[in-house]
C-alpha cells in the first residue's frame, strides 16, 4: 500500500529533476525536450496525487492550470 505511493513519489521527483534539467538546458518554452519534460512531469503529478487520494484519503495542497488562460 504505502509501497505504490513511495513508487509515485519517485517518480514525481524524478519527473520534477528532469523538467528541471530538460528548462535549464532547452532553448525555451517551444523546445521539444521541455515539452516532453512538462507532459511528464504532468502525468507523475496526477500520478501521485491519485496514489495519496486512493491510499491515504490525502491531497496535495496544488493543482494543474488546465488552460493557457487560467496563467493570465
Amino acid at each position: 500500500m504505502a509501497q505504490d505511493a513511495r513508487n509515485s513519489l519517485n517518480k514525481f521527483v524524478a519527473a520534477l529533476e528532469r523538467h528541471f534539467e530538460a528548462v535549464a538546458t532547452g532553448r525555451g518554452s517551444d523546445d521539444p525536450s521541455v515539452l516532453a519534460a512538462y507532459e511528464h512531469l504532468k502525468d507523475a503529478f496526477l500520478d501521485y496525487e491519485e496514489t495519496l487520494s486512493d491510499k491515504f484519503s490525502e491531497f496535495l495542497p496544488m493543482e494543474l492550470v488546465e488552460d493557457e488562460e487560467d496563467w493570465a
